[in-house]
C-alpha cells in the first residue's frame, strides 16, 4: 500500500519534534551575491546544521516516529553520504541501531562522519542504486526497517521545515533555488511555499550528469538515466515517485547545471559569502547566476543545502 503524501500540517508538527534537537538555520542576506545577480539574495544556510546538510531534519522526525518494536529491530538506508549522516545522527540520539549502505566510492568524509554516529557502514556497489538494491536484501535477511532517502514522508514534512524557517523570516521572497537529488527537499519547499503563497516560485536544480529527476518530471513518469557528476547529492539515477508527485503538481520550473557551474559557485560561496558549500549545495547558486537575467529586481532564496565537501572535491573546485 502506497504512503499518503506529507500535508502542511505534518510540516507543522515536524516542527513541533525537531524544534527541541535543532534550532533555526539562518537565512542571510548577502550583498556580494546581490552584485553578482541583480536581486536580493538569501542564502538558507543548512550547512550550519551538526551534520552539515538539511537532511537531519527528516532524519530526527522520522526516528522520532518509530514504533518501540521498529526501534528494536533497527533500521537500514542506502545514501551517497547526507542522508546516511541524517540516519546516522538520528539513530544515536534515539538509541536505534542504523546499517547504512554506500557506494564503494562514497565520500571518506560523510563515511568516517557516519561511523562516527555509530552506525554500521557497509560499502557496496559502483553508485547510489546498487546500494539501495543492497539495502533491501538486508531489510528482508535482517528485519530492519528501510528507510527510503525520498519516498518517505516523515523525512519529506522533516526537510520541508527549512523553507517554513525561510518564510518566516522573509515572507515577501519571489523565488526559491532548492536542489534535486532524490527530491525531499525541493518536494518539501514546493509544499510549503504554495500553502503559503501561491505565487512564489519554486525551481529545482538537478545536475547535468544525473538527470533522471529532470527527466522524470518532465515526462510525469519514471526515467532513469545515467550517473555522470562529482556531485555525490544529487547523483541517483532513478527518480523517487514521492517527491516527484509533489514537484510534478507544484514545481514551477527545473534547470540542470553542469560540474564546472556548481565548482564555480562553490568558489563564490567561499570568495563572496565565506561559507562552504559541497557540489549540490552550491546548484542553487549556480543555476541562479545562469538565470540573473530572469531575476533581476527579485527577492532570491538559494538552499544551500549542505557543506560536507571532501579536501579532494574541494581542491578540484580551486585548481
Amino acid at each position: 500500500m502506497s504512503k499518503p503524501l506529507p500535508t502542511f500540517q505534518d510540516v507543522l508538527l515536524a516542527r513541533r519534534v525537531i524544534a527541541p534537537y535543532l534550532p533555526p538555520t539562518p537565512l542571510h542576506h548577502h550583498p556580494q551575491l546581490d552584485a553578482l545577480l541583480g536581486a536580493t539574495v538569501f542564502v538558507k544556510h543548512e550547512n550550519y546544521q551538526p551534520i552539515g546538510a538539511f537532511k537531519v531534519r527528516g532524519g530526527i522526525n522520522f526516528m522520532a516516529h518509530l514504533t518501540p518494536e521498529e526501534r528494536q529491530r533497527g533500521v537500514v538506508t542506502a545514501s551517497t553520504g547526507n542522508h546516511g549522516q541524517s540516519v546516522a545522527y538520528a539513530a544515536q540520539l534515539f538509541g536505534v541501531r542504523a546499517a547504512i549502505v554506500v557506494p564503494d566510492n562514497a565520500s571518506a568524509v560523510k563515511v568516517n562522519a557516519m561511523r562516527a554516529y555509530g552506525a554500521e557502514v557497509i560499502c557496496y556497489g559502483a553508485d547510489f542504486e546498487a546500494s539501495k538494491l543492497h539495502c533491501l536484501t538486508l531489510e528482508q535477511e535482517q528485519g530492519l526497517r528501510f528507510v527510503s532517502s525520498g519516498d518517505e514522508p516523515l523525512l519529506i514534512a522533516g526537510v520541508a521545515t527549512q523553507t517554513l524557517e525561510i518564510l518566516e523570516t522573509q515572507p515577501d521572497i519571489d523565488v526559491i533555488f532548492a536542489p534535486v537529488g532524490g527530491g525531499s527537499g525541493c518536494a518539501g519547499a514546493c509544499l510549503v511555499a504554495k500553502t503559503v503563497n501561491p505565487h512564489l516560485q519554486v525551481i529545482g536544480v538537478a545536475a547535468t550528469g544525473a538527470p533522471a529527476g529532470f527527466l522524470s518530471w518532465q515526462a510525469r513518469a519514471a526515467r532513469t538515466a545515467p550517473i555522470a557528476t562529482r556531485a555525490a547529492g544529487l547523483a541517483t539515477g532513478a527518480p523517487f515517485m514521492m517527491p516527484q508527485e509533489i514537484m510534478g503538481r507544484l514545481l514551477d520550473d527545473f534547470v540542470l547545471v553542469d560540474d564546472e557551474q556548481m565548482m564555480q559557485a562553490v568558489r563564490i560561496y567561499l570568495e563572496q559569502a565565506k561559507t562552504l558549500a559541497e557540489l549540490a549545495g552550491a546548484a542553487p547558486l549556480a543555476a541562479a547566476l545562469a538565470m540573473r537575467a530572469q531575476l533581476a529586481g527579485k527577492r532570491v532564496a538559494l538552499i544551500l543545502s549542505g557543506g560536507n565537501a571532501s579536501r579532494e572535491e574541494l581542491a578540484l573546485c580551486l585548481s
